[in-house]
């Protein structure tokens, strides 16, 4: 569960767990040593030729407005492509409950029939997560459906595509074998054509990444912007043993540049469950599968406390 910002903002502050400091303190650190090392070879450069190297700081200031422009961008650019996952991912979750609610509700009464139904709607959630991820049929699946046929969904050219086409011929032998009226059937099959097109979408953000050409851009700007950083603060340096102070002032420029890039990194994959902030979809899953099975049983004890000549 998310917690309120309003209590916990010290704890989020200073937090390690979700957040991209572990990841960026490296790089922090190798150009706070870099740094140290152009400070060295400036106080050397000034002592034997009594000549002091610096940039005006004049250059950095507007190069640091475009260079946090075009970070914002790139952030935004991966939590647009976050939230579009999720909203795709909610699609799920409604198309998935009206599948079944539908199904349960105007397909036939055979209980084989229901159940089959109830079992392959959990199963595409879990099964969609796996595609995303490149895994093989998670064990909820097997759980479901069984080994042998969890094998059978692993060999599919299209993982998510065979659950559907196994839905697509339980909603058909309702309408031939049970008698499904076909204005339902058009209605129920209609939700489950929508799962198809919700997992294109997440494929589509999977599968087109941010251009790299972007990336490279923005990485080597802030870079080139770093690592002539200290040149610019020894111009504006006077005392020797302030030059000391130079690296831990790149660190502190590099750590926000460098998190908002990671930032970026993180989001646009919103699928990967080695990305820091990606989408809950084991939870998300679970939630469809407790869902749709709790339908089942409601639908079980509706029809167990109707007398047997009104079902007649």
């Amino acid at each position: 569960m998310i917690s309120s910002d309003r209590n916990n903002f010290w704890k989020d502050a200073f937090t390690l767990h979700g957040s991209v400091t572990p990841r960026v303190i490296p790089y922090v650190l190798a150009f706070s040593l870099i740094a140290l090392g152009i400070c060295v070879f400036a106080w050397f450069v000034e002592r034997l030729f009594d000549s002091r190297i610096g940039i005006i700081l004049a250059p950095y200031e507007f190069a640091g407005v475009a260079l946090g422009l075009l970070l914002v961008l790139r952030t935004n650019a991966g939590y647009d492509r976050w939230w579009e996952a999720r909203v795709l991912w909610g699609g799920i979750v409604n198309q998935t409950r009206n599948l079944v609610i539908s199904s349960l509700t105007y397909g036939p009464q055979d209980s084989q029939w229901r159940e089959q139904v109830v079992r392959w709607t959990a199963v595409f959630p879990h099964i969609a997560r796996c595609s995303l991820r490149g895994q093989p049929p998670s064990k909820e699946v097997v759980a479901l459906v069984g080994e042998e046929v969890a094998k059978q969904i692993e060999t599919s050219a299209h993982m998510p595509g065979y659950v559907a086409w196994r839905l697509g011929l339980l909603l058909e032998e309702g309408c031939q074998k049970f008698g499904m009226d076909r204005f339902a059937f058009r209605q129920i099959d209609e939700q489950r054509a929508r799962l198809i097109d919700h997992i294109g979408g997440c494929e589509r953000i999977l599968k087109t990444p941010l251009p790299i050409v972007y990336a490279i851009k923005i990485r080597r700007f802030i870079t080139l912007y770093l690592l002539a950083l200290p040149l610019a603060l020894l111009h504006q340096t006077e005392s020797v043993w302030a030059i000391l102070l130079i690296p831990t002032e790149v660190a502190l420029v590099a750590y926000p540049l460098i998190s908002l890039d990671q930032i970026g990194v993180e989001l646009q994959n919103p699928f990967a469950d080695r990305n820091l902030s990606h989408l809950p979809l084991d939870d998300i899953s679970n939630t469809i599968e407790n869902n749709v099975q709790g339908f089942l049983q409601l639908s079980e004890e509706q029809t167990a406390a109707i007398p047997d000549s009104q079902v007649d």
